[in-house]
């Protein structure tokens, strides 16, 4: 792996190694008016994580000041980050640089992919211009994708091994990258540092406060895709095999995420698989009905659904109901309900051991 590509991926093996030997302490880098650069760009890449996609130069092997620039200020992006210690920016930060990972690991050659997934540990052979993965990394990196199409039995297993495309495998290592990146942070920051960094956290804290500001709370307190209504289930599935949905069906699936509290991000992160996906086209919109233009959109009754087409395999829950939202209500419900008898069912035996003790 050149030094073009380590700048790229900040986060794998060599390019630590790369820095570490580069032998520049960690006083330098926050204080060192030569470093004043690497410092803009760290700050820069932590706000467009706020904003949206951290965008990366052009670069060639020759490059060798594009080069230090982007090594140098990941390092400094994850100490303002480790400053702020705000979950939902070390979240957006580690899936805004998995995404823009992403977008550039699915135009590389399949020779690449040898050693950045081996910084992984990943394991897959060539066959046929597709990977093979074997089964344990495939689960280990497809367990957060909730569509049915990313689960194991629905996918060719040979001698163990599952058969994905290049862009599949992008997006499979995507997971791997938001979570190493996610997984390590906040770092441990002196005081000192971060007071040293207090110009570039006033900008950060400002953005982040304005990027709040456009969620609103939602009355569910968790999101349990399994309970899904089958139109949405259907639609999300769709998204992530690739299937262009039509805008109603898009507009409908947004805003029933939105509504049960669902991040911008947690739905920008499901649109990246759609072959026409456009980052900033697509976070207008998806914040557009979040309500950054003062109105925020509900989802579409039951009957709006079946006239645009969108009502897909309803089951008996949907016969009693006449709004998605209804629909994911009951089934809060009936899982509380039955979690509760559950409870009351154990309960008198915990009473009568206890006693037996006593």
């Amino acid at each position: 792996m050149d030094n073009k590509d380590i700048a790229l991926y900040p986060y794998i093996s060599e390019a630590s190694r790369y820095v570490e030997s580069l032998d520049f302490s960690l006083d330098r880098l926050i204080t060192s008016r030569a470093f004043d650069s690497a410092r803009i760009r760290g700050k820069e890449r932590v706000l467009q994580s706020i904003a949206g996609e951290i965008t990366k130069p052009s670069m060639s092997n020759s490059d060798e000041q594009k080069i230090l620039l982007e090594l140098l200020s990941y390092p400094f992006s994850r100490i303002l980050v480790s400053c702020m210690d705000d979950p939902f920016l070390t979240r957006r930060y580690a899936l805004a640089e998995a995404v823009s990972s992403y977008r550039s690991l699915k135009a590389q050659d399949f020779s690449f992919f040898e050693d950045f997934a081996q910084d992984f540990d990943i394991e897959f052979q060539f066959h046929d211009s597709s990977f093979r993965v074997h089964f344990t990394d495939y689960i280990k990196l497809a367990s957060s994708l909730k569509a049915i199409e990313w689960k194991l039995v629905n996918r060719k297993m040979v001698r163990g091994n599952v058969d994905i495309s290049k862009e599949e495998f992008a997006r499979l290592l995507q997971e791997g990258i938001k979570h190493r990146i996610e997984s390590n942070l906040p770092v441990s920051v002196p005081p000192e540092v971060c007071e040293a960094c207090e110009s570039y956290l006033v900008e950060i804290r400002t953005a982040l406060e304005e990027r709040k500001s456009n969620f609103g709370d939602s009355e569910f307190e968790s999101i349990e895709s399994d309970l899904f209504p089958p139109c949405v289930t259907h639609a999300i599935a769709n998204t992530q095999a690739g299937v262009n949905l039509a805008h109603s069906m898009r507009f409908a699936m947004t805003s029933f995420l939105l509504s049960i509290g669902m991040t911008v991000d947690d739905i920008m992160n499901l649109f990246t698989a759609s072959p026409d996906f456009d980052i900033e086209k697509a976070r207008y919109q998806i914040e557009h009905i979040a309500g950054s233009s003062g109105t925020h959109y509900k989802p579409p009754s039951c009957s709006t659904m079946q006239t645009y087409g969108n009502c897909y395999a309803p089951d008996e829950m949907c016969k009693k109901i006449n709004h998605p939202l209804n629909y994911y209500r009951r089934k809060l419900w009936f899982k509380s309900r039955d979690a509760k008898k559950e409870t009351q069912k154990e309960t008198p035996d915990v009473i009568a051991e206890q006693t037996q003790q006593k």
